[in-house]
């Protein structure tokens, strides 16, 4: 039976027509990232659209960085989203591009438009301006020197080129529309004087162009066919394409801009601004942090390529904003380490076993599975010996009736290797349990029952002779709210979550993961998905868990649950 097709987006809906009439032969898209910050998941949608366009439909996708703002921009942000595309499996078109190439002609551009009377220089402050916009539904006022001669303003500008002026004395601006019900066409800014260094063209320039200006006249230079952009620039389309009326010639291709709905992802803030305060009040770490929604921090958490792929893919592309649960982003993740993690055991908390009746000073190794999902990853030898760790969680003295695991006088399984079975517990002075002393079947080797007798609870553990010490480091959500930034009386720093880091120092891992390397990924038996990070060191192996291996959040948080029921109730 054949698979099923998968129906088009209304983006792709667009490029099929647009390339069966012939308006374009091939399309070309863009990634346009301003270098001013890390990429977050929500970036990863968009990269995964643009460049998996252009696969689909064997196009070119540019990577452009719209670097007009000297003061924000770092070659350490170019860096890392050059890595981070790069790293999500995908390839720009030629050399990376910037707007900063384009500064020459973009100049040239609005003297053009000065002397057709389109733009004029205003000695106005970025307050005068604001406060002479007017409002959606009352018209703006004209500024005083809106009415400047073309000579006037050619003057004026070449002089803020030359660096006359301070920052904010003056500013050119595109004459249209006072009274335009769309905001954006109310004389809009073009140019700003910033003394500042820009990170590609030093001190060349002391005037830079605003974004709405040299985002379309950047992708019209490119030859972009489709520029995809979220829905908050929806209002921004009107400007867009009256810029490129000013300068548009019919023997070029002429890109369309089309808006989709960015990424929402509940319990997480996708604002670079605000993931910037973060990292500077000192938060989280850095902007890798494995808690981060940045790419890098995904990466670092042990988040695959192929699961960001996946869920980006899941998630598709829609013309209306809407919230996708971060759950959808574990499961992603969760799906595919599952079919390629190594399995090992690992004890976070350990609690010590002493097989009373096996020989003491012996050894044996037992064979255990590398990964149920793939038999071609074959299996592994596991030491066994008389001491052994278990989970404290996994005993308990006084037992309930349903509780599987072990306690006093019941049989559980070691997996892979015998049925045990607790006679005594020993405590401290202070009442805590430090040991459990047991006895084992020897003729249940494997886990296998030699007469057919059930035994329900089967326990992962570590010996105690050949456990390697190691780091493991918990992660929670970084935020306890579902919506963070979404309160108006409130700052969306106040719902960090305090305990989302739990760091382990006395970790237990068998000898498997000894050579273990930054990025390795294992799945700890019962205890979810954890990558070595990249801080590890041979004699200080440390492990980030990458997520655990079911959902645990609604049982500490019930109250989500209550939450959606109510969302659920006022839509009916």
């Amino acid at each position: 039976m054949e698979e099923e097709k998968k129906s088009l987006n209304f983006i792709e809906q667009i490029i099929e027509n647009d390339l069966e009439s012939g308006k374009h032969k091939e399309i070309v898209t863009r990634f346009p990232p301003e270098p001013n910050g890390y990429l977050h998941i929500g970036h990863a949608k968009s990269i995964c659209l643009n460049f998996g366009l252009g696969i689909k439909y064997k196009g070119k996708t540019n990577l452009r960085f719209d670097d007009t703002n000297p003061t924000k921009e770092d070659v350490e942000y170019v860096n890392s989203i050059k890595q981070d595309i790069k790293w999500l499996g995908f390839e720009w078109e030629g050399e990376a591009l910037f707007s900063s190439d384009y500064f020459d002609q973009l100049f040239n551009w609005a003297v053009e438009f000065i002397k057709q009377g389109k733009a004029y220089v205003d000695d106005q402050t970025a307050e005068q301006i604001a406060a002479t916009k007017g409002t959606p539904t009352r018209p703006g006022t004209e500024s005083p020197h809106r009415n400047r001669t073309v000579e006037e303003n050619l003057d004026l500008f070449n002089r803020m080129k030359k660096g006359e002026f301070a920052d904010g004395e003056k500013v050119l601006r595109a004459k249209i529309e006072m009274d335009s019900p769309n905001m954006h066409k109310r004389d809009p800014i073009m140019y700003r004087i910033k003394n500042a260094t820009h990170h590609r063209t030093g001190n060349n320039w002391c005037i830079y162009p605003m974004y709405d200006y040299t985002h379309g006249e950047s992708d019209y230079i490119e030859g972009i066919t489709h520029s995809l952009c979220t829905l908050e620039f929806e209002n921004h389309r009107p400007l867009y394409d009256w810029f490129l009326d000013q300068i548009y010639d019919d023997k070029k291709t002429r890109p369309r801009q089309i808006e989709f709905a960015r990424l929402n992802i509940n319990y997480t803030v996708m604002s670079k601004r605000k993931l910037l305060e973060l990292v500077e009040l000192g938060l989280v770490k850095s902007w890798d942090d494995p808690r981060m929604p940045t790419i890098s921090g995904l990466r670092r958490r042990g988040y695959t390529p192929e699961s960001i792929r996946n869920f980006a893919d899941k998630v598709g592309i829609a013309k209306r904003n809407n919230i996708i649960d971060v759950a959808l982003l574990e499961h992603s993740i969760r799906e595919d380490l599952n079919k390629k993690a190594q399995r090992v055991m690992a004890v976070i908390d350990p609690l010590k076993v002493v097989i009373t009746n096996y020989p003491e000073g012996q050894s044996e190794e037992l064979d255990a599975v590398n990964n149920p999902e793939d038999e071609s990853m074959g299996k592994r030898k596991v030491p066994f010996s008389r001491e052994l760790y278990i989970e404290k969680e996994d005993f308990m003295e006084d037992a309930p009736r349903k509780f599987f695991r072990l306690s006093v006088g019941k049989e559980v399984r070691l997996r892979y290797a015998y049925f045990v079975t607790c006679n005594e517990v020993i405590k401290d002075k202070n009442g805590e349990i430090i040991q459990l002393n047991c006895t084992y079947d020897p003729l249940s080797k494997g886990g296998k029952s030699p007469d057919g007798r059930k035994v329900k609870g089967t326990l992962h553990w570590v010996s105690a002779e050949h456990a390697l010490n190691v780091e493991a480091e918990l992660y929670d959500r970084l935020f306890m709210d579902e919506a963070p930034d979404g309160h108006k009386d409130k700052d969306f720093k106040d719902f960090v979550n305090p305990d989302s880091l739990n760091v382990i120092k006395n970790c237990k891992v068998e000898p498997f993961v000894k050579d273990a390397k930054p990025g390795d990924k294992f799945q700890f038996e019962r205890k979810g998905y954890f990558c070595v990070d990249a801080d590890s060191k041979p004699d200080n192996l440390i492990f980030n868990r990458t997520v655990s291996l079911r959902d645990s959040w609604a049982k500490k948080n019930p109250n989500q649950n209550q939450q959606k029921q109510k969302q659920k109730q006022k839509k009916k």
